[in-house]
């Protein structure tokens, strides 16, 4: 029970990693706030889950490109609790297509979200984590590492991520709070399938990366969950700055070029 008594934020936490991630904290005696976009019935039911998992929590609306919408969140956050212990940097989107074919919407949603929306949670956040030793964990993905077919732009925003939680945990480090981030291999959400193309392409592509993958197995959301508890406790105090590569194995070997997240 590592985070009685604190308060975490996970963005994108409606499913997939970053409900995992939710419900991993909440184990633990967090108190939750579950963002998410679209879906209210999916984090209304994450919600529900945490109370069975003997914690609280409360799903926030917010486009996390969308720079009124983030503060409307945090404010929330302050106004429910009064103060925030743990942000995670889970949400994302993009179009997966060829860089000659993307639209300049596209572009400019994709860094929105991944860059602009993460800096003005993180200057949103900070305040909030005043002498509380607070702790930023970012969310990145292989795409940012090597080049899967239509990922170069989420590919590319994602490497800024990395880049900014290097310079963000110089930088928020005086002020009592850790950065970090985290690099998911391949791992079995319903994304990764849609990204994939399908059910069939998903197995397909799990069939060509297991015999490269030395853990021998695909990775669940609950390995990522298992990380982001670990960078947010006192036992990780000493590692800032880092985004920890959780692919298991896999990119210590070649990668096939499939699309995925």
């Amino acid at each position: 029970m590592r985070f009685i008594d604190k308060v975490a934020l996970i963005t994108g936490s409606s499913r997939g990693i970053g409900r995992a991630i939710a419900l991993r904290f909440a184990t633990e005696g967090a108190r939750i706030v579950v963002n998410y976009r679209r879906n209210a019935e999916q984090a209304a039911a994450v919600v529900r889950e945490i109370a069975r998992l003997g914690s609280s929590g409360i799903a926030v609306q917010a486009d996390m490109s969308d720079s009124a919408a983030v503060r409307a969140l945090f404010q929330r956050v302050k106004e429910q609790y009064g103060y925030l212990d743990i942000f995670v940097a889970n949400a994302a989107a993009t179009a997966f297509r060829p860089l000659l074919r993307q639209g300049e919407h596209n572009i400019t949603r994709t860094f929105d979200l991944t860059v602009k929306g993460f800096l003005v949670a993180v200057q949103e956040a900070v305040p909030l984590m005043a002498g509380r030793r607070g702790k930023i964990v970012t969310i990145s993905g292989i795409d940012s590492l090597r080049a899967l077919s239509g990922h170069g732009l989420l590919g590319a925003a994602k490497a800024a991520l990395e880049n900014l939680t290097m310079y963000l945990a110089h930088e928020l480090g005086p002020h009592g709070v850790a950065v970090n981030g985290i690099n998911p291999g391949l791992i079995e959400t319903d994304s990764s399938k849609m990204y994939a193309g399908g059910e069939e392409e998903y197995a397909q592509y799990v069939r060509d990366v297991l015999p490269q993958t030395p853990a021998g197995r695909i990775g669940r959301p609950e390995d990522v969950a298992a990380v982001a508890a670990f960078l947010c406790s006192e036992d990780a105090d000493f590692i800032r700055g880092q985004t920890l590569l959780v692919d298991g194995g896999l990119l210590s070997s070649s990668v096939a070029s499939r699309p995925h997240a």
